[in-house]
């Protein structure tokens, strides 16, 4: 599967920016930062100032991307000091939430971790002949802690050595994909893609004993997951970048300066719990080049490819995005991205990072579940201050488009329909096996034919995306107001890439199908409405749409979440309360 032809030796010497004159070598397909096909070019006349990211050809050249390895894992109860003086039973009864309503770090379990097949751990593997603990097992993710099955993060111990040339062994179930194997194809695909990072994967079939209540248990089958590379300062040494550099897992984090929290460690009110909630520090945790970079971005003074050239590596934003709209993987507008720097180098880089949403149009439409609205192409991005500032660049707008379709020359239906059917083959007998049918969310049918859809949702994609430049962009609706004139309505304004006249639809009603609305206007110029009547004390919900000259229409980002879970698009509720004031639907309360 490896076919990128960067050559390994280019791989091996040219790290950004930061090396001196590269060795002689060739590449003989990449692309610029314009997004033009460059031939032969030789890695003699690439200068350490161009800045582009390079990955470690190397870490892969030896793969096989549908081999599954076996691993052996025997828990066991360790020490208070530890906080390893846990069962197995309470590691897999919490979820990271329930860690945070009890105030308490996640519990953790000793672990002997053995590498062999499946008659056993292998001589020569990690932890053959071991009897002793030599890592430390707690439960990782956010959202899918909550499910029955559980990731776990095996840390090894100091002295205990590596496997794969890593010390953290994160273990991914993906419990609400049903193909189960979507994050590591996405991976495997980006290691054949210019101006993109990937990270090291691995098919595992998990045994676990667990000697926290015994010690006369025996292995349990866990069945098929995913190992995936820890992002760490090893993770930047193995890939050729920069380990003392800069590493941030971005979480709920759009760009914005977010003063309250991401603040200089020494800076007063600096709260590293609550500036991890929007970006996890994974290397250097100064963070003035951070701040900086966020305050060009917020500064709408300075001409945004000027902001641009000075902070990112356009080819790699512009790869990075459409990887992800070819994909389809919609989660990641502020979120699941890795934010990269090398130390001294005022240049940030985008690495993906949890790809199980890719490529999911076809399994939601099984599922009878519409995931449309506002999320796909461009569109998913505009919530996002500094995509929505690159993407109102012509010139970024240039490069993307390039990119896109250069991607979706290599990403071709023949090529996704002997990937999707190579892995499936692998992969769906463990997901009907006993280990893992009892959670599966799809029938082995439907398996099948979410496998067949699949394959054809590049082009899906591709075209969801040329319609996305179309249209108006979303928009979010305002808090409802009580004014003297009377309850004021407002909205942003949604924009128009062709710079084409936008209108607006505006609907209030007490229900959120609308029916019988109390209002419904159309072909509103400038956003906003003020309703001159009055409303008796109850739930209420807004519904706002912009169309375009050409008929283009969009819905507002905003979203309401039914009783029943269904969730209905461009749609604010609020409540007007006994007294008149107004109080805002939250999700969740």
């Amino acid at each position: 599967m490896r076919k990128r032809t960067i050559a390994l030796l280019l791989a091996m010497t040219l790290v950004i920016n930061l090396t001196a004159c590269a060795e002689s070598a060739t590449e003989t397909s990449t692309l610029d930062s314009a997004g033009n096909d460059n031939t032969e070019i030789s890695a003699s006349t690439i200068k350490p100032t161009d800045n582009h990211f390079v990955d470690n050809d190397l870490l892969y050249a030896d793969d096989d991307d549908t081999s599954v390895i076996t691993m052996y894992l025997t828990v066991s109860k360790g020490t208070s000091s530890e906080n390893t003086n846990h069962t197995w039973e309470e590691i897999n009864s919490y979820s990271v939430y329930d860690y945070e309503e009890m105030g308490v770090e996640r519990y953790a379990v000793s672990g002997l971790l053995q590498v062999g097949d499946e008659n056993g751990p292998l001589e020569g593997e990690l932890g053959y002949g071991k009897y002793s603990p030599n890592a430390v097992v707690t439960i990782r993710g956010q959202s899918s802690s909550l499910s029955p099955q559980k990731n776990y993060k095996i840390k090894l111990n100091e002295n205990a050595g590596t496997w794969n040339d890593q010390q953290t062994i994160n273990l991914n179930k993906h419990v609400y994909e049903g193909l189960r194997f979507r994050n590591k194809l996405a991976y495997d695909l980006l290691e054949e893609l210019p101006g993109m990072m990937a990270l090291q994967t691995q098919f595992v079939h998990l045994y676990v004993k667990d000697e926290t209540e015994g010690v006369n248990a025996a292995f349990v089958d866990y069945g098929l997951y995913t190992q995936v590379e820890q992002p760490n300062k090893s993770f930047l040494q193995r890939h050729g970048l920069d380990k003392n550099g800069h590493l941030y897992k971005i979480n709920e984090f759009e760009f914005y300066r977010y003063e309250d929290t991401i603040k200089l460690k020494n800076e007063i009110g600096y709260d590293i719990t609550a500036f991890e909630e929007r970006v996890e520090i994974k290397g250097d945790d100064d963070h003035s080049k951070l701040i900086a970079m966020l305050d060009d971005v917020n500064d709408y003074s300075i001409a945004i490819d000027e902001v641009l050239e000075e902070w990112f590596d356009v080819d790699n934003l512009a790869s990075w995005m459409a990887f992800h709209i070819l994909l389809g993987n919609i989660d990641t507008q502020s979120r699941n991205v890795l934010l990269y720097s090398p130390l001294n180098v005022n240049k940030w880089y985008f690495i993906s990072w949890d790809n199980d949403g890719s490529l999911r149009r076809t399994e939601y439409r099984v599922q009878d579940k519409n995931k449309d609205g506002w999320s796909y192409g461009v569109s998913n991005y505009w919530g996002n201050v500094l995509f929505q500032r690159a993407l109102k660049s012509e010139n970024f707008q240039s490069v993307l488009n390039q990119k896109i379709e250069r991607f979706r020359e290599i990403l071709t239906e023949e090529k996704m329909n002997d990937l999707v059917q190579s892995y499936a083959n692998v992969v769906k007998p463990y997901v009907y096996s006993e280990a893992d049918i009892l959670y599966a969310p799809l029938t082995s049918a439907e398996y099948d034919v979410v496998c067949k859809g699949v394959i054809k949702e590049i082009e899906e994609n591709y075209q969801l995306y040329k319609k996305s430049l179309e249209q108006p962009m979303p928009f979010f609706i305002g808090v409802p107001e009580s004014t003297e004139e009377g309850l004021k309505f407002t909205w942003d304004v949604s924009y128009d890439f062709d710079n084409e006249n936008v209108f607006y639809s505006f609907e209030l009603a007490d229900n959120f199908e609308f029916k019988n609305p109390i209002v419904l206007e159309t072909d509103i110029f400038v956003p906003g409405y003020t309703f001159e009547g009055e409303l008796e004390p109850g739930q209420y919900f807004v519904r706002v749409k912009s169309r375009n000259e050409s008929g283009e229409e969009q819905l507002a980002f905003d979203s309401y979440v039914s009783n029943a879970g269904d969730e209905v698009y461009s749609t604010r509720s609020f409540y007007v309360m006994q007294d008149g004031s107004i109080e805002v639907w939250v999700y969740g309360e």
